[in-house]
Parts: structure tokens; C-alpha cells; sequence
């Protein structure tokens, strides 16, 4: 006989795994008890044969419930306690160990099942959960993660649910925390923009009014969505009207993969992604015969895909003709979307005709996630339901905690300590205040629940002077006291990946980072580096051909300019005239040739800005084959660009261009070769230029591991997930015998960036 005391870190709260516990410890005789305990974590004390106690500890992992995620177990013998049974303990309120709040899961097919069952007591009730299932993240307000500490503490259970409570042999409700139905759960109503509607099944109703043409806000897990027919020219461009949103693509909502697959291609490994309990949306090839509207996605070949999540979302999609909606963040342009009843109906009145309401709190905003695939690897565009907070073990620990404040786009904030880093769920662009308060929110909630003392931390920041989070961080600088660190953009880059892939703590490895814009070490934009990169510093091996942006952030809104700027290396001021009037370009200027001239003139006069960005490059090519002119929102012209190429056995591609010497690409080579073969088919043209930017930037990449001891590439930024510029790197690096990686953990991109602020800060705080 021996009695054992064992941690357990992880996804372990909220998840049903104490009851799980509970019955594994009664199945095999086993005494003690299991609890909660205020770290996230969960405490066991067991005591009975050796045997038997190796075979509990064995299935601990084995047979875990499907949503838990047993990340260590500590174990330390203790004295013998004779304990008569086994328990379930009140939840403690110390923190012994530090463990992983859960995120929101998908519904589960059982609890689906009970939805669509007519004799069940939760028959057509559209916000059925259990154990394994549900809102988690959205809705705890603190750890541990007891009823009473969520949103669900606002709904005692009625006879029938306490009693689901209380057995143990109910494997799916057995002190499942968000246990509820039809009689004491939360409520569903719809409401016009002036009162709650009288009608006997709201959703049904709401389906109704979709299909007539109506846009109808409802609220859901994490926030409010705007949903309406996706299949309907005249719906699609009233919403678009209405949320000032007219060129960024539209989310859609399936039904399930048969319906998905109307509209676009999938494989097998995309169809268990979609029907995963993350549910994220996922960007797939649309179908040629399509039956959605060419507004959703216009310029695209891609449509962002989802399944239903809640069975509210079922219902819904259960009884719309089509089986699939537009199912967009329910927000202003440029706002965090809304999670508040009172707040949806002010802000959301001017862009929905219903709202479609229930009277659960949401207590975390949480954002759809977004992926797609990049070459073999699905990476994560947008990192928030299904995927935050998850955290991400770093291959070392850190002496003092830190508070990383992300990037300005596609902004995420960070909290590490120990040998943990928690990204934060999406937050958005830092354009407003109200972005900025959302950050300041999520931080403070991370630092609350895992009780770090902010006057103890390092708090890290992007280097660039005027980002909006930059202000938050140093006012918390003089609130708590604490240090400030800048982090270079493209290093933070680099460093999220070496995170992800554990390098260890004085690997050097060489990375391609490439986007649209982070702050130089030397005051200029950058955005296509090849860097030799350490977690404490980095070199800037060589990069792409630094180009002067006209306007400045006007070259960035009209990619004409940056076009015009790069001619101006090898044309004369009337051969760029010429060439951009006599293929129309000019109408992508707001005073077209007037601007032409102007344009020239500043090249000519003027001391401007330069770039060695990546996106400013596609942005030019994008606009010459005539694309895109106006860039309406971040990453436009580029991913319209690559939704037009394609690859052709006949294609002439174009040739790499490096010169050694500095050692950079010469983007401007590539452009004049490309204008001396602009009457090839435009979509040839479109993937020659990606793919030679691609193969230079990997020719880079080898030149700059020669002599070193690397065995891989690093490739991240925003432009990483541009399958055709990713898998051009990757066909020169393997050509040497390296391995190319993109993020798979975090965004690529600017999502990324808080990760690897908070690697380097970590770092910093060895020495």
C-alpha cells in the first residue's frame, strides 16, 4: 500500500477531468480524492496498491476525457492517509502549479445528437453543452475554473440538471461546470432595432428573415457575428455598405462538409481540420461553379470556410435554404467586435436589420481563428477560438515574468514566465483607443489569473516610436515601476519560430522574414530580410533592394507609386509615363497622370523613405499586371496577386537576382525582365515574379548558412503563408540539404510577433 500526491498541468480544468478521475479511482478501488486548484492545475491524492496505483497513473493519460490535455504530472509519495472512499474535493484557492486555462471547444456529436432528438429534454435548445463541449475561455471570469467563477454562475441548475451534477456514472455532465438546459440555462430571443419580437422559436424566425433578404446580428460564443445570405449579390453589397467594408473578404458559415463542398476543394486533412473541436475558419480553393456571390471574396480564389461550433449556430444554418451564410465579426470597421447586448444594439444598429440575442455574459472576447495551408504546414493567420490560450512551452525558463505588447497589426499581446508563453487571443489593429483598452484588458486578465506582479516584469515592445501599444507599455513603466525593452519587428519574427521549434537556448539559425513593414535597426522600413538570428541578437545578412516609398504611406494606399518607384531605377520619367498611361495604370492614381509627374518629381527632389519590404513589392507587381490599385486593407494587393497566379509548364520564369557583393536582392532586375515579357498571360507573370522573388531570398538564405552550423531555414512574416514564395525557399534551401519551416503555432505574421517579444525579452532576463 502507498498513497501518492500527484499535480497535474495542462488543459485539466473545465473539461471533465476531474470526474474522470473520480471514476477511474472508483473503478479501481483506488481511495483519496481529486480538486481544483487556483493555478489551473489539478491536485490528486491517492492511496491503495502499488499495482493499481501504476495502472491509475498509466490510464491518467491514456483515457483522458477528448478536450483535456495532461501537459506534466508531479508525483511525490506521501504518508498514508487511510481514506474511506474516493472524492471529489471543494476547489483550493493556492497555486501550486501553473496550468493552461482551457479554450472554447466545439460542440460535441453527443451533444449535437440530444439537440436534433425530439424526446430529449434538450430538444431544439441552442446552448447545449457538457463536459467535453462548450464555451470555456469566453466565459471564466477567474481560476479555478468552478461554476461560480464563470458566467454560468448567473444560471443555477434546475432538479433534473443538479441531479446530471451529482451522478457519477453521467460521464459527460458529472460536475460538468456549464451544465444547464431549456428550463434554468440561458435564454435565445430576437429583437428588431426597437424591441424583443414575440415569436414562438427565435431562430427559426431569424433563418426566415435571412432568407429574405434581411442581415440579422447574433450573438454567439465569443462575441457577436452578422450574418445574411452569402449566395446574394444585392444582400452581400448591402452589408458591405453598411460595415464600410467593401474589398476585405467575408467569413462563411457551413452547414457541414457536404454543403462545404459545393463551394470549395478540400482534402481529408482539411475536412478533419474543419470538423475539429477548434472549428476554425479555414481558407480553401473556391469551386469554379460556386454558388457564392463573387462579392464575398472578390479578386480571391479562396473562401474562409467554418462549421458550426454551437449548436445555436446549427439551428440556425439547419433552416436557411441555401446551408451556408456569411458569418462576419459582428463590428464597426476598425472596432473590436462586439460582446455586449446593449453594446451590439448601439453599435451594430446601423449595419443589422435583427439581432438575434441570449443572456449568457461573455466574459473574454474571442475572435473566429483562421487558417490556411502553406505549402505542407497549416498555418494560422488569426489565433484565437479553439487555439487561446493555450500556451506554448519554451525550450527554456525564465528568471523574472514577461509582458509582451505585440505589434501594431494584427495585434496579439504575450505573458511568460517560467518556462511557459501565453499569447493572447486576437485583439486586432492597434488604429484606436478602443483596441488599445482591449489589449490593456486581456493583459491584465493573463497577470491576474496566473498572479504575476507586473513591478517585477520586463515588459517588451516593438521598436517602431508610434505604434499605440507602445503608450500602454509605458505607461505601465511608471505605474508599476518596471523595465522596458525594445524588440526589433523582423528579430521577434525569427525568434517566434525558434520558439515553436525549441531551439535551444545558443542555437543561431538563419531566417527569412518578409511583410509589409517593421521599424529598422538602421531607421528605414524593412519587411524581406535574411537574418542570422540568436534569441539575444541578431545580424542582418543581406535583404531585398531598398526602394524609396513616394508619399510615404501614400505609396503604401496606391501601389502605382511604389511601382513608378521601382521603374525609376531602369526607365527614363516618359518610358514610366508611357508605360503606365498606355496600360491604364494611371487610373489607379487619384489625379492619374498629374500624379504620375509628381510622383517622379519626388524621386527626383526629394529625400523619401525607403523600404526593403516585401509587400511593397508585390503591392508594385500587383498593380502593373492590374490587380489591384487601391490597398483597402492590409495585404490586399498581394493576396490578389497570388490569387490570380498560375503556374504553367510552358511558363518562362523569371531569374533570381542577387548580388552578392552587398548582398541583396535586386528587385528592380526582376521588374525589368518582367516588363520585357508583360504581354505573356498575366497570370503567368504574376506567379514568375513571386517565384523569383522566392528563389532569391532562398538563394540568400543558403549563401548566409555557409560556414554555419544550421540545419533548417526559418521562414516568417506576413508575406510566409504566400504558398508560391514559400515553396520557391524551400526548393532552393532543400536543394542544400536544409529544412524550411513556417509558424504553425502562432500567426506567421504580425499575430506572431508577442511570442517572439517575449522569447527575446525571456532571454534577456538570464544575463
Amino acid at each position: 500500500m502507498k498513497c501518492i500526491r500527484v499535480t497535474v498541468t495542462g488543459i485539466v480544468q473545465g473539461v471533465g477531468f476531474r470526474p474522470f478521475v473520480y471514476r477511474l479511482a472508483k473503478e479501481l478501488n483506488l481511495k483519496g480524492y481529486v480538486r481544483n486548484l487556483g493555478g489551473s492545475e489539478v491536485e490528486i491524492v491517492v492511496e491503495g496498491p502499488s499495482n493499481l496505483i501504476g495502472e491509475f497513473l498509466r490510464r491518467l493519460k491514456a483515457d483522458k476525457p477528448p478536450p483535456a490535455d495532461v501537459y506534466d504530472l508531479k508525483i511525490d509519495e506521501v504518508e498514508l492517509k487511510l481514506f474511506k472512499d474516493f472524492f471529489i474535493k471543494e476547489s483550493g484557492k493556492q497555486r501550486e502549479a501553473y496550468s493552461m486555462i482551457p479554450p472554447d471547444v466545439g460542440i460535441c456529436s453527443y451533444c449535437l445528437s440530444e439537440v436534433f432528438s425530439s424526446g430529449d429534454r434538450r430538444f431544439m435548445y441552442p446552448l447545449n453543452s457538457c463536459a467535453w463541449c462548450g464555451p470555456r475561455f469566453s466565459m471564466i471570469e477567474k481560476i479555478p475554473y468552478d461554476r461560480e467563477n464563470t458566467a454560468m454562475r448567473d444560471f443555477p441548475m434546475c432538479s433534473k440538471c443538479l441531479e446530471e451534477y451529482e451522478n457519477p456514472e453521467d460521464v459527460r455532465r458529472f460536475h460538468a461546470q456549464g451544465n444547464c438546459c431549456p428550463y434554468c440555462g440561458p435564454k435565445v430571443w430576437l429583437e428588431d432595432k426597437n424591441r424583443p419580437i414575440s415569436v414562438e422559436n427565435p431562430i427559426l424566425e431569424a433563418s426566415k428573415l435571412i432568407d429574405e433578404g434581411f442581415i440579422v446580428a447574433v450573438k454567439g460564443l465569443g462575441g457577436f457575428h452578422i450574418a445574411c445570405l452569402a449566395s446574394n449579390d444585392e444582400v452581400v453589397l448591402k452589408l458591405r455598405e453598411r460595415k464600410r467594408r467593401y474589398e476585405k473578404p467575408l467569413a462563411l458559415m457551413a452547414l457541414n462538409l457536404d454543403v462545404a463542398s459545393k463551394i470549395v476543394e478540400f482534402s481529408e486533412d482539411d475536412a478533419r481540420l474543419l470538423e475539429s473541436p477548434r472549428r476554425p475558419i479555414l481558407l480553401l480553393p473556391e469551386k469554379e461553379d460556386s454558388p457564392v456571390s463573387n462579392y464575398v471574396a472578390p479578386g480571391l480564389s479562396m473562401q474562409g470556410v467554418m462549421l458550426p461550433y454551437t449548436a445555436l449556430h446549427y439551428l440556425l444554418l439547419s433552416n436557411v435554404k441555401d446551408g451556408f451564410l456569411i458569418m462576419t465579426s459582428g463590428n464597426e470597421s476598425g472596432e473590436p467586435m462586439c460582446t455586449d447586448n446593449d453594446e451590439a444594439r448601439s453599435r451594430l444598429s446601423g449595419i443589422v436589420d435583427y439581432f438575434l440575442m441570449h443572456n449568457r455574459r461573455i466574459v473574454n472576447r474571442v475572435d473566429d481563428s483562421v487558417v490556411r495551408k502553406t505549402g505542407e504546414f497549416y498555418t494560422i493567420i488569426r489565433r484565437s477560438r479553439g487555439y487561446a490560450p493555450i500556451w506554448i512551452k519554451l525550450p527554456f525558463s525564465v528568471s523574472r515574468p514577461v509582458i509582451a505588447f505585440g505589434a501594431y497589426y494584427q495585434n496579439t499581446g504575450c505573458l511568460a514566465f517560467g518556462n511557459v508563453a501565453i499569447p493572447t487571443q486576437f485583439i486586432g489593429d492597434m488604429e484606436n483607443v478602443s483596441s488599445l483598452i482591449e489589449l490593456e484588458k486581456v493583459l491584465t486578465f493573463l497577470i491576474r489569473t496566473y498572479g504575476v506582479d507586473p513591478s517585477k516584469a520586463l515588459l517588451a515592445v516593438d521598436m517602431h516610436p508610434r505604434y499605440l501599444n507602445r503608450i500602454l507599455a509605458e505607461k505601465w513603466t511608471k505605474t508599476y515601476g518596471c523595465e522596458l525593452l525594445e524588440v526589433q519587428h523582423h528579430h521577434a519574427h525569427a525568434a517566434s519560430l525558434m520558439a515553436e521549434l525549441k531551439a535551444d537556448i545558443d542555437s543561431e539559425e538563419v531566417a527569412v522574414t518578409i511583410d509589409g513593414v517593421g521599424y529598422g535597426i538602421d531607421g528605414t522600413i524593412w519587411g524581406g530580410e535574411v537574418l542570422i538570428v540568436k534569441y539575444g541578437s541578431f545580424t542582418r545578412f543581406g535583404h531585398l533592394e531598398q526602394i524609396p516609398m513616394p508619399g510615404g504611406d501614400r505609396a503604401v494606399e496606391y501601389p502605382v507609386r511604389m511601382l513608378i518607384s521601382l521603374l525609376s531605377k531602369f526607365m527614363s520619367n516618359d518610358e514610366i509615363e508611357q508605360l503606365i498611361v498606355s496600360r491604364g495604370l494611371h487610373k489607379g492614381l487619384t489625379y492619374g497622370v498629374e500624379e504620375i509627374r509628381a510622383t517622379l518629381l519626388l524621386l527626383e527632389k526629394s529625400r523619401l523613405p525607403v523600404t526593403s519590404s516585401m509587400g511593397r513589392i508585390l503591392d508594385a507587381a500587383s498593380s502593373l499586371l492590374g490587380v489591384c490599385f487601391k490597398r483597402t486593407y492590409e495585404g490586399e494587393p498581394a493576396m490578389k496577386l497570388e490569387a490570380l497566379s498560375k503556374s504553367h509548364p510552358s511558363v518562362e520564369l523569371l531569374t533570381p537576382r542577387i548580388s552578392h557583393s552587398k548582398p541583396i536582392v535586386e528587385t528592380h532586375k526582376i521588374f525589368e525582365e518582367l516588363i520585357s515579357k508583360i504581354d505573356r498571360p498575366r497570370e503567368h507573370l504574376a506567379y514568375s515574379v513571386q517565384r523569383a522573388l522566392g528563389l532569391s531570398l532562398g538563394e540568400l538564405a543558403v549563401a548566409a548558412s555557409k560556414g554555419r552550423n544550421v540545419r533548417r531555414v526559418l521562414v516568417s512574416g506576413g508575406a510566409a503563408v504566400n504558398t508560391i514564395i514559400f515553396e520557391s525557399i524551400r526548393t532552393v534551401v532543400e536543394s542544400e540539404g536544409l529544412k524550411a519551416y513556417v509558424n504553425v503555432q502562432v500567426p506567421p505574421g504580425d499575430g506572431g510577433i508577442s511570442l517572439g517579444q517575449a522569447i527575446i525579452a525571456g532571454f534577456k532576463t538570464l544575463i
